[in-house]
């Protein structure tokens, strides 16, 4: 890591480099309004896809960079060197990348090019990844230290890898910025409950358990169709998709199979994240790896428990028995409890729910989060 963050004396470019449209609509749209509205030009990097439709409409340049989310060194060269042409026509002030891999091209194609400052915000280190295997894990880890000897501001959303930044000499100065949604979106509101709920054909009395994430193995879909089985006086909203760079088992497939019958709702991708919340009653996500849930925080803030697994990121939203409550990753048999719990009890969901809410909104505010970000990216 080569410097600390000063702060530019003029507006600047900047470049936001990730992984794919889904990451580019969902995390770094709102980091990218909150530059523009300081006055710096902000550009858009990654792969092509149809969620980018949204960011250009709102007058941003987004670049399409030939990234895939797979280890083929190849694709990777390709994207290596599409990076470096790219910056060096583009000649930004500062590009700030995010995600494993795109993260680890981004940062060493801005070295080549001559960028003068890089930034990286990590989402979750993949070498802390459990379920991968010593030799992804080992290379993961060798990644983000050679980048990490090239990046002169370097971040992540969880102050748990913050500190293994610092604890593993990744980067001595890292800094945890976390992630932040907009109170004033997501927010209990009886109007949308009761919307939802008849759209569905859904009594007010019928307990919902909802989660939100992309339809993969590793958000723990799993364990949470065995838990619903559990709770049979309840049903699962599952909004979300696989993304066409996904891989491994058909979730959604796994789901169908469950046995849950008239109780399973696939709500599939949706824009009205913040009213199917209001029109639910306990979130899950029974993850096996993340970096710090966006879905989490939404939820908090709509006043839902959350019920999670207690690895890194949820580990530091959930306050057990306060917020909500943690289980451990890959256990059926305490998600089921925990839901269930819950599910037959509406004075604790509504105490952890007003609970999450004003935790959420002591660290999770979004404006809050982007202020300090910008702050720490000198803009």
């Amino acid at each position: 890591m080569r410097t600390t963050s000063v702060r530019w004396p003029a507006p600047v470019k900047i470049i936001e480099i990730t992984n794919v449209d889904f990451s580019l609509r969902h995390f770094l749209l709102p980091l990218m309004r909150a530059i523009r509205a300081r006055g710096h030009e902000v550009v858009g990097a990654c792969a092509e896809g149809p969620l980018l439709t949204d960011v250009r409409a709102e007058g941003f340049r987004v670049i399409a960079i030939p990234f895939v989310r797979r280890l083929s060194p190849l694709a990777h060269i390709r994207a290596f060197q599409s990076l470096v042409a790219i910056l060096r026509a583009e000649k930004p002030d500062v590009v700030h990348a995010h995600m494993p891999i795109s993260g680890f091209l981004a940062r060493l194609a801005a070295r080549v090019a001559g960028v003068p400052r890089i930034a990286y915000t990590g989402h979750g280190f993949l070498f802390n990844h459990a379920s991968s295997s010593l030799p992804r894990r080992a290379l993961s880890f060798i990644m983000e230290w050679t980048a990490g000897r090239v990046t002169d501001v370097f971040l992540t959303v969880s102050e748990a890898e913050a500190r293994d930044a610092r604890r593993l000499h990744i980067a001595p100065l890292a800094e945890a910025v976390r992630n932040g949604r907009d109170p004033a979106v997501f927010r209990p509101d009886l109007s949308a409950r009761e919307r939802i709920r008849g759209e569905l054909g859904v009594p007010e009395d019928r307990v919902v358990i909802m989660a939100v994430s992309r339809l993969v193995w590793h958000k723990g879909y799993p364990e949470l169709a065995a838990a619903m089985r559990m709770v049979p006086e309840a049903e699962l909203w599952v909004a979300g998709e696989r993304l066409d760079s996904d891989r491994g088992a058909d979730m959604a497939a796994l789901l169908g199979s469950a046995g849950l019958g008239c109780r399973l709702r696939m709500l599939g991708y949706r824009a009205d994240i913040p009213a199917l919340l209001a029109a639910a009653d306990i979130f899950t996500l029974p993850s096996r790896f993340e970096g710090l849930p966006m879905s989490v925080i939404e939820a908090m803030l709509t006043g839902l428990p959350v019920v999670a697994t207690n690895v890194r990121g949820p580990a530091e939203q959930v306050v057990d028995e306060v917020t909500g409550l943690s289980v451990p990753a890959g256990d059926q048999v305490a998600l089921g409890s925990a839901l269930g719990r819950l599910v037959r009890d509406p004075e604790l969901r509504a105490r952890m729910g007003q609970a999450g809410r004003q935790r959420a909104l002591e660290r999770y505010d979004e404006f809050k989060v982007l202020s300090r970000t910008l702050d720490l990216l000198g803009l």
